[in-house]
């Protein structure tokens, strides 16, 4: 018992290194293929594509609880997954990075920037494209 916390404890504290600042600067590096320093919608959307054709192992086209690995919070589930097929198909996860996307973005500027990336919309929005 002792082992299964302190290996749950571990993974809490390597996800919260892994979603700090340092991960927020990379992760949007990564998607700001225009190299302004911030992603848009249109980038967004075509990391969400991207990344969405890498979850879909099996390569049904949709993407299930598994596949998803917790990147798509219980909360946010029923608005990921309007029809509530308990599987997010691609047009529903574009949806909702867009969701995620307008969240993040805090001042309205129709981009997300660095600052905007290490608050927890914006983690949640990488979370959703890297």
């Amino acid at each position: 018992m002792r082992l299964i916390k302190l290996s749950a404890l571990a993974l809490a504290f390597a996800t919260v290194l892994c979603l700090g600042p340092g991960f927020a600067a990379s992760a949007l590096s990564e998607i700001d293929t225009d190299h302004d320093g911030t992603i848009d919608l249109n980038e967004a959307k075509t990391a969400a594509v991207a990344e969405f054709d890498k979850l879909d192992a099996d390569h049904d086209g949709t993407l299930d609880h598994k596949e998803l690995n917790s990147r798509i919070s219980k909360s946010d589930w029923r608005i990921a997954d309007p029809d509530n097929d308990k599987t997010i198909s691609k047009d529903e996860y574009i949806a909702f990075v867009e969701f995620a996307f307008k969240r993040a973005d805090k001042d309205h500027e129709g981009t997300v920037d660095e600052k905007e990336a290490r608050t927890p919309a914006g983690r949640a929005l990488l979370r959703l494209l890297k």
